[in-house]
């Protein structure tokens, strides 16, 4: 088919009596939404408005120790129209409270219902009506920059999959500065992460949190990042020398064998770095002298971090003390 040909073919279809009752019907259609958005609109409603409220005007040697902004949930009655400009027009209505207004002393200020009813009023337009205000009062807390640094820990349930464990935790930040009153500061000695709660992980495991406070007290950062890193559990052996402690100048302990196996369960990457210096096995002279006996008891003095299930292959070896 001609260039000419196919345009006819397309006027004819867009200019057909059945197209224009179609585009009559869209019209009409159209416009009658138009006048049942006008209606409805111009009808009087009840919304809940999340109005943000912020502290302001704070002196320089302050720090709020709350969270400087907070969501009021207003209801508030009003035409269709003015709720609209309230969820979706550019200037929506917030709060700056002044905070020499209304500090209380003491490290906390707070505005009562009827000082935020107030200063609602002063935000919204004369033609709303504030029905209901949550929370129904507003505090804030601070303090004059008392301070202190504490470390972080994670809390909650982390458990890789069954064969593997944790070997160790490290933390984007080890500490946080804390702003408190000097009692709560007092108080505080570690800062714990938010509850976590994951389960059947392999590789490193990195998450990203908050840490938990009360509402009084600022943490700098809020957010950490922690990474807990895995091993494959495995059990080994390694032959560890006896040592007597407690003993006299000019004795010898000499006890058959002179080592013993050490049993403990730990991470592949870690064993490859274990050495007989790193465990402690003793037997307590004082022990040998008040317990006569054929035999000496041997016990686990020291194991290095990270081991578990460390155990002796022997508690009991036999012995001879002899004079230098």
């Amino acid at each position: 088919m001609e260039e000419g040909g196919i345009f006819k073919t397309i006027k004819n279809f867009l200019f057909s009596n059945l197209n224009k009752q179609l585009g009559i019907f869209l019209f009409f259609l159209l416009l009658s939404a138009v006048f049942w958005l006008i209606i409805t609109l111009n009808e009087t409603f009840e919304k809940e408005l999340k109005i943000p409220v912020t502290v302001g005007n704070i002196p320089r040697n302050v720090v709020l120790t709350s969270t400087p902004t907070d969501t009021l949930r207003v209801v508030v009655r009003d035409k269709g129209w003015t709720i609209f400009a309230y969820l979706y027009g550019e200037n929506r209505p917030m709060l700056k409270m002044n905070f020499k207004s209304y500090d209380r002393g003491n490290g906390g200020g707070m505005a009562s219902n009827s000082e935020l009813k107030r200063m609602l009023e002063q935000a919204l337009e004369s033609s709303s009506k504030v029905i209901s205000i949550k929370p129904e009062k507003l505090n804030f807390f601070y303090n004059n920059g008392e301070r202190k640094r504490v470390p972080v820990s994670w809390a909650g349930r982390v458990i890789p999959e069954q064969l593997y464990f944790i070997s160790h935790v490290t933390y984007s930040h080890d500490s946080v500065e804390v702003y408190a009153s000097k009692e709560k500061l007092d108080s505080i000695h570690v800062v714990y992460s938010e509850q976590l709660n994951y389960v059947g992980f392999r590789d490193t495991l990195t998450v990203t949190c908050n840490l938990s406070h009360a509402s009084d007290v600022k943490v700098v950062p809020e957010r950490i990042a922690i990474s807990f890193h895995t091993d494959v559990l495995t059990e080994e052996s390694i032959s560890v020398p006896i040592h007597c402690i407690n003993l006299p100048e000019g004795k010898v302990l000499r006890t058959f064998p002179a080592k013993v196996k050490v049993n403990f369960v730990a991470g592949i990457s870690q064993i490859r770095t274990l050495k007989a210096e790193d465990f402690s096995v003793v037997a307590d002279y004082r022990e040998i002298m008040l317990y006569a006996s054929d035999k000496c008891n041997l016990y686990l003095q020291r194991v290095p971090e990270g081991i578990n299930r460390a155990t002796l292959s022997t508690k009991q070896v036999d012995y001879l003390i002899e004079d230098e």
